[in-house]
């Protein structure tokens, strides 16, 4: 039996941050995937999607190019091309994590593991033990009753990111991150989408005014959806798919994307065997990410936290520091950054206005209009910069809709997570014409003194 300081069962996100970060705090590490490094997020989630919408960024600036004086035109996407594109992203990163976990000299083993006792992992007949042990099995795409997931007809993300064609039309079940990022991209490509989503709004656990203004660019851009009424059925007809809803309307499609959200891999792994406490599906944990069984500890998409990648990063880093004698601060979740690579992209942290509101805050908000803004008007986005406070005290939520807004939410991360106020802000001088401006300008309206904006 191969003897470790720590064998972690999965490689991807989570995973392989706390191998790289356990190495180099000294400790011996086994990485243990039954697929190829870097799990989801690299190879069927965060990175080939990112991939895609950019391709769809760059098909929108064809279509539009004669708004900037540029003769160009768009023809088609050529799909053969693109997945290549998106491919050769992906293997590049892919070569340079294998590099990285070879380098810090910690062992690989590649096949499916399960967990045989309260420090062992079985890899096809041979066992690895650890003095501590990290479950990082990460998530799978779910599906509702009575969907037949082909894989041709209605399918995954998964299967999504490998289309060898632009689809005429596409019926997305689902309006969260997932299903957002696919209308946008497949809108971008020339498809006729249609977002089908149970609750009020789109990006429903945005704040509202952000799910309204997506709503609203989507719109314009031609995306259809329904809201607020439940998927009843599917069926598979000679052109591709029919549904309906529980409210009697139907729907046609060449293609069904179920995007309903990801749900933990725990199931005949041994978890359970080993009493490990877990709710539906989920490993639960204290907020060091320690499981109720000693020396087991669990991150990432298997435990009932934000199912980001950044967030499997953090939690994997935490647990090595743990485990190292560190002593780590706890995760603050609500200080983690959320993006909807969409166009627009949709960017936030900290509280909603409704959240703030029921911790019991006197709030205080504003929305600063990205018309006032000169590096939006020069990239013809829309979009607003939303600040919720507290009265005469800190900022509690930064909520963004607009293009690239994404690249701005490092900023509002630290804004949140430093607890500051807007006149902390408002003294900072931003970079001028930036997108990241319209920051400084929000936190000057809020501090009673607007330059570029109404008082």
């Amino acid at each position: 039996m191969a003897e470790f300081d720590l064998v972690i069962l999965g490689g991807g996100s989570g995973g392989y941050a706390a191998a790289l970060r356990g190495s180099q705090l000294g400790l011996t590490v086994a990485l243990i995937e039954e697929g190829k490094l870097g799990g989801t997020c690299l190879h069927r989630g965060c990175i080939p999607t990112k991939a895609l919408l950019h391709a769809g960024e760059v098909a929108e600036s064809a279509k539009h190019a004669a708004e900037y004086g540029v003769k160009a035109e768009f023809i088609a996407m050529d799909m053969l091309a693109v997945n290549a594109y998106k491919d050769g992203v992906v293997a590049r990163l892919h070569k340079g994590l294998q590099g990285l976990v070879k380098s810090r000299n910690v062992t690989f083993v590649e096949g499916h593991g399960k967990l045989v006792a309260k420090n062992t992992v079985d890899v096809n007949g041979t066992k690895y033990s650890g003095k501590n042990v990290i479950l990082a099995t990460g998530s799978y795409p779910k599906s509702l009753p009575g969907l037949d997931i082909d894989g041709t007809t209605i399918i995954t993300s998964e299967q999504a990111i490998n289309l060898d064609r632009v689809p005429k039309s596409v019926i997305v079940l689902g309006g969260g991150v997932i299903g957002c990022e696919f209308a946008s991209v497949w809108r971008s490509f020339g498809a006729e989408v249609t977002i089908i989503e149970g609750l009020p709004h789109l990006i429903a656990l945005e704040d509202e005014s952000s799910s309204k203004l997506l709503e609203r660019a989507f719109r314009k851009r031609g995306i259809n959806f329904e809201l607020g009424i439940k998927f009843k059925s599917a069926a598979k007809s000679k052109d591709g798919v029919e549904i309906t809803l529980e409210d009697g309307k139907t729907f046609a499609a060449e293609i069904l994307l179920v995007a309903v959200g990801r749900g933990p891999v725990s199931a005949n792994i041994g978890y359970e065997e080993q009493g490990i406490k877990m709710d539906r599906g989920y490993v639960l944990v204290d907020d060091k990410c320690r499981t109720n069984v000693p020396g087991i500890w669990a991150v990432g998409d298997l435990i009932p936290t934000l199912q980001l990648a950044h967030v499997g990063f953090a939690e994997g880093i935490l647990v090595a520091e743990e485990i190292s004698g560190l002593k780590p601060r706890p995760i603050n979740y609500n200080g983690v950054p959320r993006v909807t690579y969409s166009e627009p992209e949709v960017a936030s942290v900290g509280l909603t206005t409704a959240q703030a509101k029921a911790a019991g805050h006197d709030v205080v908000e504003l929305n600063y209009d990205l018309a006032g803004n000169g590096k939006a008007q020069i990239l013809k986005t829309a979009g607003s910069i939303k600040l919720v406070a507290a009265k005469n005290g800190p900022v509690l939520g930064i909520h963004m809709v607009g293009a690239r807004v994404g690249e701005l939410i490092s900023e509002a991360q630290l804004i949140y997570n430093w607890e500051a106020e807007a006149s902390d802000v408002a003294q900072l001088i931003h970079a001028h014409p930036t997108l990241s401006e319209a920051m400084g300008e929000a936190h000057l309206a809020l501090a009673g003194k607007p330059l570029h904006a109404h008082g």
